[in-house]
C-alpha cells in the first residue's frame, strides 16, 4: 500500500468517524425545567411519545375533574398547550446546531475521464480534497453554536413563563366575567319586577304612559346588558379552552365564580425593579446574543484573506499507462474581496447587539416601576371599594328600605336604589379583575419575563447559522 493510499484511507476514516455523531432526545430541557422552577413553575413536560405522557395525560384529566384554581388551570395549559410542546422543537433545532457545528465537511471528489480520439487509450484524473480551513474553523463555530444554543434554551423558558402569564390572565377575565354574569342577572329579574309594578300601576292610572316607557326601556337595557356580558364570557371560556388545548368533554370543566379578594400580604414593590434586572431572561438571552456575534466576529477576523482552502491528493493516468500521483490544493486569491465587508457589517452588529441589550436594561427598569404603580393603584382602588363606596351604597338602599316600608317612597325609588347597588358591585368586580391581572403582570416581570417586548422578536443576519459555519459561501 503506499502512502498516498493510506493518506486518503486516512482522511475517509477521519471523516467518517467525524459524522457519527447523535443528536439527543429532549436536548436541553432539564435546563429550561430548571430555569422555570426557580421562578414558580412546578412542572412542564415534553411529550414525545415515551411512558410519562400518558402518566400527564391521567394528571391533566384529574385537574379538570375539580373546581379549577388559577395555578391548577396554569398547569393544564404548561402541560397541554400544543404551541408550547412545539415550541420546545426549538431546542432539538439548536442542538441539532449545536452538532453540525462540530461536524467536517464531507471530502470533494473530482474524476474526469478522456477518450483520445486516436485510439490512443483512455485517460483518468481524480482528485479528493477536503476543506483545512473548515477544520480550523471547528472550535470556534462549535463556542458560537453552543452561544445560541444557551439562548435558544433561554427563550423557550421565557415562552414558558409567557404561557402561565397569558393562562392566568385569562382566568380572571373569564372569572370576572361570570361573576358580572350573576350580577346582571340580578339586575335584569329586578328590572323585570319594576317592569310588572309598572304595568300594574300603569293599569290602575296611577302612573304615566311616560313612567311605563322608561321602565321598559331600563328592563329593555337590562337584557342587552346581560346577553353582552353572557357572550364575553362565554368567548373568555373558549379562548381559556384554547390555551389549555382542550375540546369535546374536556372542556366540561368549571371554575369558582368569584374572584378572591386582595391578599394581605402584598408583593415588595420596592424590590420589583432589581428582581427584573436580576431575573429577566430576555436580558440573558441578549447577553448570549452578544457572545455569539463577538465569536462570529473572532471567527471572520483571522479568516478574513483565506475563508476557505482544500487539500488533498489528487491522481491521474495518462493514455500511455502511466500514473501520477501527488497532493492537490486550492484556494481563493484575495485580489477583489479580502473580507473587509464582512468584517464590517459584523462590528455593526456587535455594537448593535450592546446598544440594544442596554435598551432592553432600560425598558424593563420602566416596565418594573410601571407595573408596580399600576398594581399599588389597583389595590387601592379595590381598598376604597371596600372600605367607602360599598359600605355607602348599602347604606343607602337601607335608607331608602326604611322609607319606603314608611311609604315616603314608591317602589320605583327602592328598585333604582337596588340597581344602583349592584352597578356600584360591578364597577368593584372590575376593579378586583384589573387587580389580578396587575398582580400577575408584576409577578411576571419580577420572574424575568416583560410581556409587551420579547427578546424573540430581535433577529440579526448573525443569528443564521448557515452564516456562521460558511462565511463565505462558494468553495471547490
Amino acid at each position: 500500500m503506499t502512502r498516498t493510499t493510506r493518506s486518503v484511507i486516512v482522511l475517509l476514516s477521519s471523516t467518517v468517524l467525524a459524522g457519527c455523531t447523535t443528536i439527543p432526545r429532549e436536548a436541553g430541557f432539564s435546563d429550561v425545567e430548571s430555569t422555570v422552577a426557580e421562578r414558580g413553575v412546578a412542572r412542564v413536560h415534553w411529550n414525545q411519545g415515551t411512558a410519562s405522557d400518558e402518566a400527564v395525560t391521567l394528571a391533566v384529566r384529574d385537574l379538570l375533574s375539580r373546581e379549577l384554581t388559577a395555578d391548577q388551570t396554569v398547569q393544564i395549559a404548561l402541560l397541554n398547550n400544543r404551541n408550547l410542546q412545539a415550541t420546545y422543537e426549538d431546542l432539538s433545532v439548536a442542538q441539532a446546531d449545536l452538532v453540525q457545528a462540530g461536524l467536517l465537511k464531507n471530502p470533494v471528489f473530482d474524476v474526469e475521464i478522456r477518450f483520445h480520439k486516436a485510439g490512443g487509450g483512455t485517460g483518468f484524473e481524480g482528485t479528493i480534497v477536503q476543506n483545512f480551513i473548515d477544520m480550523l474553523q471547528i472550535p470556534m463555530r462549535k463556542r458560537i453554536a453552543e452561544s445560541q444554543f444557551e439562548s435558544a434554551k433561554l427563550r423557550v423558558a421565557g415562552a414558558v413563563l409567557d404561557l402561565a402569564a397569558e393562562t392566568r390572565t385569562a382566568f380572571y377575565m373569564l372569572q370576572a366575567n361570570q361573576q358580572l354574569l350573576e350580577m346582571r342577572r340580578t339586575v335584569l329579574e329586578a328590572m323585570d319586577a319594576s317592569f310588572d309594578v309598572a304595568q300594574r300601576l300603569r293599569d290602575a292610572g296611577n302612573i304615566t304612559e311616560l313612567d311605563l316607557a322608561m321602565e321598559r326601556r331600563q328592563y329593555e337595557q337590562a337584557k342587552v346588558d346581560f346577553a353582552s356580558v353572557e357572550a364575553s364570557a362565554l368567548a373568555d371560556r373558549e379562548r381559556l379552552n384554547a390555551i389549555l388545548g382542550l375540546w369535546g368533554t374536556g372542556t366540561q370543566w368549571k371554575i369558582a365564580n368569584r374572584l378572591p379578594e386582595v391578599p394581605a400580604e402584598e408583593i415588595a414593590m420596592d424590590t420589583v425593579e432589581n428582581r427584573a434586572i436580576a431575573q429577566s431572561l430576555d436580558l440573558a438571552s441578549y447577553r448570549q446574543r452578544i457572545i455569539s456575534v463577538g465569536q462570529q466576529l473572532g471567527l471572520l477576523r483571522p479568516f478574513a484573506l483565506f475563508p476557505e482552502g482544500e487539500a488533498g491528493v489528487s491522481a491521474e493516468h495518462e493514455a500511455e499507462g502511466g500514473w501520477g500521483v501527488g497532493p492537490a490544493i486550492a484556494g481563493p486569491i484575495p485580489i477583489f474581496d479580502q473580507g473587509q465587508a464582512r468584517i464590517a457589517s459584523a462590528d455593526a452588529e456587535l455594537r448593535r447587539a450592546r446598544r440594544l441589550y442596554q435598551a432592553l436594561a432600560v425598558e424593563i427598569r420602566a416596565e418594573a416601576r410601571a407595573s408596580a404603580i399600576e398594581l399599588r393603584a389597583a389595590r387601592e382602588r379595590v381598598e376604597y371599594f371596600q372600605r367607602m363606596i360599598l359600605p355607602l351604597s348599602n347604606q343607602v338602599v337601607d335608607q331608602t328600605q326604611l322609607q319606603y316600608n314608611a311609604m315616603q317612597i314608591g317602589p320605583f325609588q327602592l328598585l333604582q336604589a337596588k340597581r344602583d347597588q349592584i352597578e356600584t358591585g360591578q364597577q368593584y368586580i372590575d376593579s378586583l379583575r384589573e387587580y389580578w391581572i396587575a398582580r400577575s403582570h408584576v409577578e411576571q416581570i419580577a420572574n424575568g419575563r416583560i410581556t409587551r417586548r420579547s427578546s424573540g422578536d430581535w433577529t440579526t443576519p448573525s443569528d443564521n447559522q448557515a452564516h456562521v459555519q460558511n462565511p463565505n459561501q462558494g468553495g471547490h
